[in-house]
């Protein structure tokens, strides 16, 4: 007789232990944590410029910048006079409960309201693995492809937000709003979308709205 364990299962159910205790901990010190999630070249960087000087004069923010290597965007970031660190995978994927909570206790917190992680760029690793975020926020881009929620189906499923981005490139390219919106409602019906450009602005404050919302009713 042998037996057969199934060891991605139990990965997975030991970061989801992890994935609770970082929401329990960030509750109990009222912040709100994101976590953003997209394929390379998608505007995540783009869009989360956009977002902090949206939010910067109401919120104190930190940021983590999750990659393979480099630190290019946490020198984006860093300009805009937030707190943030650059978090390397040592080649992973993706990002973890405890790698996250390594992160953010290395950021320091205790003068923080909303952190925000910019989750290694790809649309499988990070839809497998909770982080403890208060809400988990995907970006879609217009060159992209609608065919992504029929490709990609469990990122969409995970997320909380979609953020359809780049669509001041809807002209040139072969894009349906209505057709992706469908998809993704039939994977996850209650997903909020929002269509905005990180380069114009537009759709942006429909974003911001929600997102306020969201963190006002965490912080509650």
């Amino acid at each position: 007789m042998y037996e057969i364990y199934e060891t991605k299962e139990r990965i997975t159910a030991d970061n989801d232990l992890e994935a609770e205790k970082n929401r329990a901990y960030l509750k109990e010190k009222n912040v709100f944590m994101i976590n953003l999630m997209g394929s390379p070249g998608a505007g995540k960087t783009t869009t989360l410029v956009r977002t902090i000087n949206a939010l910067k004069d109401q919120y104190r923010i930190g940021v983590m910048e999750a990659d393979v290597d480099s630190a290019v965007d946490a020198e984006t970031i860093h300009r805009l006079g937030v707190k943030v660190i650059q978090l390397h995978s040592g080649g992973l994927c993706h990002m973890d409960a405890d790698m996250t909570a390594r992160g953010y206790q290395k950021l320091g917190i205790d003068d923080l309201d909303v952190v925000i992680l910019e989750n290694i760029g790809n649309l499988v690793c990070p839809a497998e693995f909770d982080v403890g975020a208060a809400k988990k926020v995907m970006i879609l881009s217009v060159p992209e492809g609608d065919d992504k929620p029929l490709k990609y189906p469990l990122m969409f499923q995970v997320s909380d937000c979609l953020l359809i981005n780049k669509i001041d490139t809807k002209a040139i390219f072969d894009f349906d709003e209505e057709v992706c919106a469908e998809r993704v409602h039939k994977l996850n019906p209650g997903m909020q979308i929002f269509p905005l450009s990180s380069k114009t602005g537009e759709g942006f404050d429909a974003w911001i709205n929600w997102l306020k919302q969201e963190i006002e009713a965490w912080r509650k």
